[in-house]
């Protein structure tokens, strides 16, 4: 322990030696959505916490206050990059400061179980090394700008079917090599201030109440000093959860502990030492982000101020992975397509979306094609939407650093015909009436969304007083046509455009067991209007608000969504075919949209929906040169990979992807990511794919056996292995030396192993190379029941580069835990000794070169 963390330690007791029970029990409940009380009596101050992992939303769920948005988690860990992980923790930290928020409630470092796991884009990998890596990476660079973090969720919470009660059934070897490694690596690496516990439960304990996993493992085991708090809404038991380790239960002001927790202590149900672990617990916490008087913050000198828009943009590029590559179509610099005079644009002022002109006939050209290339997805659904100030488009970058005249922009396939938010050609606001119709307070509204949770209303409004919101304004369309309008949301609505009632009427609570399937599901079509492109209409959306006394947290949510005209997808597919066959390149830009992958449901399928697959085909058919960009945060089939020039996989990649994208696809920066989970050719072929619960039980019948490990098991090859992705340039792996580590593998302090790679780069252009070091137990191999062999293990890993012709070489330490295994039976790890292989190369189905250690 430093000297500052002694003074944090006494400033701690002492706050705490001057509380009454009822302000210890009300410090451990929210006071409302997103704060703690402060308590002035002992100088504490209200503390803050906002929804991550992307960016930084703060309090307010709104436009009006932009975030800058980084790529999505599975773009960061395609980085194997810790380092880029922890400068975009600084960047963030950052954010938050600048909004006032002192915790982030990231990053989520829960396994990538299933492709079919609905929040797949918001954790990083299958595997759970790489996951503590990149993790941890995130967690030191938030908490170096004086920012908490809380690791999330604690635990097995990898699906989002039944989340709220879904019990995973986890054996304890599975459990501890997979599901708690992440954690534990990053509570070891990175001492995180906050762990968040999840909804479910874990082998028939609910996550808030799991006194095993949370005060013997995370906290006795692990060494664990920080604030437990809890999902929103998770907690559910007042006794349960402070027994359990709970330190904060949120949302507030209703919640199980407060009043309720003081009460429990009166009648003997919980012993007041329990309060005092938990409210010294979070005493800390707010000592270290410097909200506690008299106690040093545990950062005083912050990082150098850091770049947003820059950030994004580079570390965009370096997640992309460039999945195929014939005939080194990539990058189009090479002599086929020429760039503007000097170097490629910065991500400034850049034009607007919007349908190009033919090229001139001047010089090569390029067809871009897809919706996805014009009205880009840059981040996943649910509590991990944040609203960046600008949204830098595939077309807006292309079209920034291409030569004028050189590109053409053609729609060829919608990924969805569905409703969405009303954006483009929209002007809003919304007002607040009370029952007589009197204007309490009105807003800007810069999308048709309201999401007003707690205390975020407009200025004179409040949820008692509120009778009626109306979302107001002009609608400019850009397409002649039939417009059609919608609502999403629960409540009696009254729609109106161009003066005329589109409709009126209540929208009730189907069968969603999850809110934000409710309130963020399916939207509905109301009315469909004539329009004229470029003339303004008025329109109108009346929300009677419901009586909201009775509801566990104060809410208003709800949209105006709309829906241009729909052309016939055959001929706008055509039109997309003259387009690729007159141009030297076609891209084609094809995405997965919110109803896919969001926050509150699993996927049913990898497909990706509407006619994008077909676009794709008869795009490829007529230009040999066809490069399809995959805006997906998860995998997706890809039954064409094989006739298409190209493929590269961008994920969710932020505000700045489409300046990222025309820097990869120009040659500007190579793509430098790897795959951080296995893609199938298939769903049928990917090993597990049980999300859903049977009578409540979700039964993680795999073992230790998913991803990577799961494939060779099965004998399944894959679309793309775990770790693939190619660079612009060509290496040579030239030789592998592996020696034992000091104190052998587990022994104090010492690392495992270490192994020395050394490679060349063989192509022409300078490139950057991900080694990646597996290992797996040489004997185990000959075992005959494969279910019980010892899987294969990503190990370690470095990142490389080197100019043409350049050798270079990068030691790599393996740590003791990966020549460990947990034994169930004796309840604690376990050495593998004998003989290990020890593999280094590209990827896992791509491995160069091979050692043997022995122990």
């Amino acid at each position: 322990m430093t000297h500052a963390d002694q003074i944090r330690e006494d400033r701690v007791e002492a706050a705490l030696g001057k509380l009454d029970l009822d302000t210890k029990a009300r410090l451990l409940a929210g006071q409302d959505m997103w704060t703690l009380p402060a308590v002035p009596e002992i100088g504490l101050g209200s503390l803050v916490m906002s929804d991550g992992p992307v960016g930084v939303r703060g309090v307010r769920w709104t436009t009006d206050d932009p975030s800058v948005a980084l790529p999505s988690p599975t773009a960061l860990a395609a980085s194997w990059d810790p380092e880029t992980a922890r400068r975009a923790g600084r960047l963030l930290a950052q954010e938050a400061r600048r909004k006032g928020v002192h915790v982030v409630l990231a990053p989520t470092v829960n396994l990538h179980r299933s492709p079919l796991g609905g929040r797949h884009f918001e954790c990083y990998s299958e595997d759970p090394f790489l996951t503590g890596a990149i993790g941890t990476g995130y967690v030191l660079g938030v908490q170096e700008g004086g920012v908490g973090t809380t690791v999330k969720h604690f635990a097995g919470n990898d699906a989002e079917t039944e989340r709220f009660t879904v019990d995973n059934r986890i054996a304890g070897r599975a459990l501890r090599e997979l599901y708690l490694a992440p954690f534990a690596a990053i509570v070891k690496d990175a001492r995180p201030w906050g762990v968040m516990t999840a909804y479910n439960r874990v082998n028939g304990t609910t996550m808030t109440e799991h006194r095993h996993l949370v005060e013997e493992v995370l906290r006795g085991e692990w060494g664990f000093d920080g604030a437990n708090v809890s999902d929103w809404m998770a907690a559910r038991s007042t006794a349960g959860c402070i027994l359990g380790g709970l330190d904060i239960a949120m949302p507030g002001p209703q919640t199980v502990y407060g009043p309720a927790l003081a009460e429990a202590v009166r009648s003997g149900e919980v012993p007041e030492a329990a309060v005092d672990a938990a409210v010294r617990n979070v005493l800390r916490l707010a000592a270290r982000v410097g909200l506690l008087d008299g106690a040093p913050a545990a950062v005083t000198g912050l990082p150098e101020p850091v770049d947003g828009q820059a950030l994004a943009r580079e570390t965009a590029a370096r997640g992309f992975v460039l999945l195929r590559n014939e005939g080194g179509t990539l990058p189009l610099s090479s002599g086929r397509l020429p760039l503007p005079s000097g170097a490629l644009p910065s991500a400034g002022a850049l034009p607007p979306s919007g349908t190009l002109p033919p090229p001139s006939g001047a010089g090569p050209t390029v067809a871009l094609l897809g919706a996805a290339a014009r009205d880009a997805r840059v981040l996943g659904g649910g509590s991990a939407t944040v609203f960046p100030e600008r949204i830098v488009s595939p077309l807006d970058g292309l079209t920034a650093a291409l030569p004028p005249g050189s590109l053409r922009y053609a729609v060829g396939a919608d990924p969805s015909d569905e409703l969405t938010p009303a954006g483009q050609g929209f002007e809003l606001r919304a007002v607040c009436r009370d029952a007589t119709g009197t204007v309490l307070g009105e807003g800007s509204l810069p999308t048709g969304q309201v999401q007003w949770i707690g205390d975020d209303l407009p200025a004179g409004a409040t949820y008692e007083t509120m009778a009626s919101i109306e979302v107001t304004g002009t609608f400019t369309p850009r397409e002649t046509g039939e417009h059609a309008f919608g609502t999403r949301g629960l409540g009696a609505f009254t729609l109106t455009v161009d003066g005329a009632a589109v409709w009126e009427g209540v929208q009730r609570m189907g069968e969603e067991a999850d809110p934000f399937e409710a309130f963020f599901g399916a939207p509905s079509e109301r009315g469909r209007v004539s329009l004229e492109a470029g003339r303004p209409v008025r329109v109108s959306l009346l929300f009677h608000v419901p009586d909201l006394s009775t509801l566990p947290l104060k809410a208003v949510m709800f949209s105006l969504l709309h829906l241009g005209p729909r052309r016939d997808p055959d001929e706008l597919i055509a039109e997309a075919v003259e387009a690729a066959r007159a141009a030297d390149t076609a891209v084609v830009v094809v995405a997965t949209t919110e109803r896919v992958e969001s926050e509150g449901f699993d996927r049913k399928d990898l497909k990706l929906p509407g006619r994008q697959d077909d676009l794709v085909r008869a795009v490829a058919a007529v230009n040999p040169r066809t490069v399809v960009v995959v805006n997906a945060g998860s995998p997706v089939e890809l039954p064409w990979r094989e006739e298409v020039a190209a493929v590269l996989l961008t994920w969710f990649p932020g505000q700045e992807g489409g300046a990222a994208l025309a820097d990869v696809l120009l040659g500007a920066r190579e793509p430098g990511g790897r795959l951080p989970t296995t893609w199938p050719a298939v769903l049928a072929d990917a090993p597990v794919t049980e999300v859903v619960p049977v009578d409540g039980r979700l039964e993680y019948r795999e073992g230790v056996f998913i991803g990577y490990r799961a494939y060779e098991r099965a004998g399944t090859e894959p679309a793309y292995a775990f770790g693939h992705g190619l660079g612009y340039t060509d290496w040579s792996y030239e030789s592998l030396e592996v020696t034992s580590g000091t104190g052998g593998p587990g022994g104090p302090g010492g690392p495992g192993a270490t192994v020395r790679v050394r490679l060349a780069n063989t192509g022409t252009r300078p490139g950057r190379e991900v080694v990646q070091v597996y290992l797996v137990p040489a004997g185990d191999g000959e075992t005959a029941d494969v279910r019980d062999r010892t899987p294969g293990r990503l190990a370690g890993f470095a990142a490389v580069e080197a100019g043409p012709g350049e050798t270079v070489e990068t030691e790599i330490e393996l740590p003791g835990r990966a020549f460990e295994s947990w034994d169930e039976e004796a309840g604690r790890w376990r050495r593998t000794d004998g003989a290990h292989l020890v593999r280094a190369g590209r990827s896992y189905a791509d491995t160069r070169l091979t050692a043997t250690l022995h122990l």
